[in-house]
């Protein structure tokens, strides 16, 4: 079987970044053809050299489209429109696949994926990372309400299109059904983590970290991921510094890069040692800092669309036995509260956030049955090779569908 994938935004694992197509691809181009057209947007944030660019074996394309986190919605709707057209005519060019994967974010590169595999007259797959474009328009990215109107149209002309649709999350996949598409085509498969790189967190690993950035004896609050709009950082820094005021033996440690990057360096400026700017660290060794945190955190502002992601911090948390606190309101929360493996904090309130991890930190019995008890969960159901597994059945079940007319 033959696969082009389309996905704007590639990473390796020596990047800052989940990383999760890059196990998806590194088990599929085991037993399948697979070329895959993308961007260079993220090779000059490699922070390692271990691992290929790609999975070996993947035919790579690339298109010279930057691309950054901090760029302002005009600037990024150019990035997506000048994806969307090259990989339309590279697609076009390749020859003829079997099945096509689109990976949405951004939508316009499922849109691409679409135009191609109509134009072969194959099935394609829609995978959906974030709902667009309802994330952009709730975040005011999206200034007019024809342009609103346009993009939920695209959105469910390629829902209808598609052969199968693979949204990362149950509530995802609630939305996707409520426009009307039948459930047999909607396969949720949970962003999901590495537990081969997880299992690099041994106790050793961790007791070095913490020793060279002077943790010893401290408990630590872990926030990892994109210091992001959609993010409530302002939020974070601020039960961030309540905390630095009312307990010196607590350390937040800030794992990352973004828009508030700023904001977090302020603070880190002014609670030195209770507050640390670490900075953005390679997909493989992420999880000893998960290990070394007490509690890690993910939030996100107080947005309905927001309560439908599913956040790669999460996952990595669970998967070295740490856990969580959620800010969703969403399938996260009720995934945290009903397996015992973390807790809630309503967004938005820095207050609530700051009494609900003190909480949390004065109980380590308590903490340290959680995590026991999402490890267990994270290597029952998050496992990327076993989803790269099920990604693959899809792939294959697609490629025997009818072609979209």
């Amino acid at each position: 079987m033959h696969v082009t994938v389309f996905s704007q935004y590639h990473t390796s694992p020596d990047c800052p970044a989940t990383s999760r197509h890059y196990t998806l691809l590194t088990e599929l181009v085991k037993h399948h053809r697979v070329t895959l057209l993308t961007t260079p947007a993220w090779r000059s944030q490699q922070l390692t050299q271990e691992f290929a660019w790609v999975p070996p074996g993947v035919e790579l394309h690339e298109a010279d489209v930057p691309y950054d986190n901090k760029m302002g919605p005009a600037r990024r709707a150019l990035a997506f429109a000048q994806y969307a057209a090259w990989a339309v005519r590279a697609g076009r060019r390749l020859g003829r696949p079997d099945v096509v994967w689109g990976i949405s974010t951004p939508l316009t590169a499922a849109w691409a994926a679409a135009r191609v595999a109509r134009y072969w007259r194959v099935p394609w797959v829609f995978e959906v990372q974030d709902l667009w474009p309802s994330f952009p328009v709730a975040m005011g990215a999206v200034p007019t309400a024809l342009a609103r109107r346009q993009l939920f149209a695209l959105e469910k002309r390629l829902y209808d299109s598609a052969a199968h649709i693979v949204p990362l999350s149950p509530d995802m996949s609630a939305y996707v059904a409520d426009l009307g598409l039948p459930a047999s085509k909607i396969t949720t498969l949970l962003n999901g983590t590495d537990l081969n790189l997880a299992a690099r967190a041994t106790p050793e690993a961790v007791a070095a970290l913490r020793q060279a950035h002077a943790l010893g004896g401290r408990k630590v609050v872990l926030y990892a991921g994109t210091f992001g709009r959609a993010n409530d950082m302002p939020t974070v820094v601020a039960a961030a510094e309540a905390m630095a005021a009312a307990d010196p033996a607590v350390t937040w440690v800030f794992l990352g890069h973004g828009y508030y990057e700023p904001l977090v360096a302020a603070a880190a400026a002014r609670w030195p040692g209770r507050i640390r700017l670490v900075g953005g660290q390679p997909r493989h060794a992420v999880f000893s800092w998960f290990a070394l945190a007490d509690v890690a955190l993910v939030s996100f502002l107080n947005l309905p669309v927001l309560d439908t992601n599913s956040p790669a911090k999460l996952y990595d948390a669970l998967a070295v036995g740490t856990p969580v606190v959620v800010t969703n309101q969403g399938w996260t929360k009720k995934l945290v509260e009903e397996h015992g493996c973390g807790w809630y904090a309503p967004a938005g309130d820095a207050v609530a956030l700051a009494t609900q991890l003190q909480a949390v930190l004065a109980a380590p019995a308590a903490l340290a049955e959680a995590g026991a008890r999402g490890r267990q969960l994270a290597l029952r159901d998050f496992d990327r090779q076993q989803l790269a597994a099920r990604m693959q059945a899809i792939l294959q079940t697609a490629s025997g569908a009818a072609p979209p007319h």
